[in-house]
């Protein structure tokens, strides 16, 4: 906005943006994003034990993998060894590197064997492992 001199002179009007506070505000929304965004990602979708969540749809027929308390593993009924898990999943899925692969395991497996056992699964081919947990009624 101009202002009249007293001289009777007249000022050009000021016309310009004061950005300033628009780049403060950016950069604040910035920090909070990155700061926000690595919370928000998840590489596994996991379904926890006891969960209260309403149940997936689950496919016709599902491939289930199991872990056993004792570290054997089990596809569907059938117990098969780690060297054998590749090509028992080629035949249960048909070939299908996208179809989902359903883990189980006992209460009493150390989390570091069912890890082993998803990245084996995962370095076979299939990345996509959903963990099986019991359905509970939430508590009141």
């Amino acid at each position: 906005m101009g202002s009249r001199p007293d001289d009777g002179e007249q000022l050009d009007e000021l016309s310009e943006i004061n950005v300033t506070p628009f780049i403060d505000v950016m950069l604040v929304l910035l920090i909070i994003f990155m700061v926000a965004a690595p919370l928000a990602t998840v590489d596994v979708n996991v379904d926890l034990p006891a969960s209260t969540a309403a149940a997936a749809p689950r496919p016709d027929e599902p491939v289930y993998v199991t872990l056993q308390a004792d570290g054997s593993i089990a596809l569907a009924n059938s117990e098969i060894g780690v060297e054998a898990l590749p090509e028992a999943l080629d035949n249960a899925t048909g070939g299908d590197p996208e179809a989902r692969i359903y883990l189980r395991a006992d209460r009493n497996v150390e989390y570091g064997e069912l890890m082993g056992l998803m990245n084996r699964i995962r370095d076979a081919g299939w990345g996509r492992i959903g963990l099986v947990g019991l359905e509970t009624v939430p508590a009141s």
